[in-house]
């Protein structure tokens, strides 16, 4: 089912693309109102085939918009999972601290090596 109106939405998007495409704009009969060469006594008026292009491509457009909620209602309906729920999960490490027995001494400076450092000097301002 999702296939046919995948299928079906695709053919209605080309089509209201190309409807669209093939209408005029509203600026472009400005001239033949104005009796421009004869075309305001033309068969089908100076509106043309507009009212027939205006149904056929709110149609396709109700159409689209119908297959647009349809095919989003169904991806949400269809999903049961997450996507977390293909992995795998490794179990924990062992978390305990381990203390060694002959643990490391790090000296720290105390206040006779504090003084025996110079301290640095600031550079003298040139005039």
């Amino acid at each position: 089912m999702t296939t046919i109106l995948t299928v079906a939405h695709i053919a209605v998007c080309l089509f209201l693309v190309i409807i669209v495409l093939l209408q005029h704009g509203k600026g472009a009969d400005a001239g033949a109102a104005f009796g421009g060469g004869g075309s305001s006594q033309s068969l089908l008026g100076t509106e043309g085939a507009v009212p027939l292009l205006n149904k056929i491509t709110t149609f396709a457009a109700i159409v689209f918009m119908v297959t647009s909620v349809s095919l989003a209602y169904m991806s949400s309906s269809s999903s049961t999972g997450s996507v977390m729920s293909s992995t795998v999960t490794v179990p924990a490490a062992n978390t305990e601290q381990v203390i060694p027995a002959d643990p490391k001494v790090i000296p720290m400076p105390t206040e006779a090596t504090e003084e025996a450092v110079p301290a640095p000097e600031a550079p003298e301002a040139k005039e």
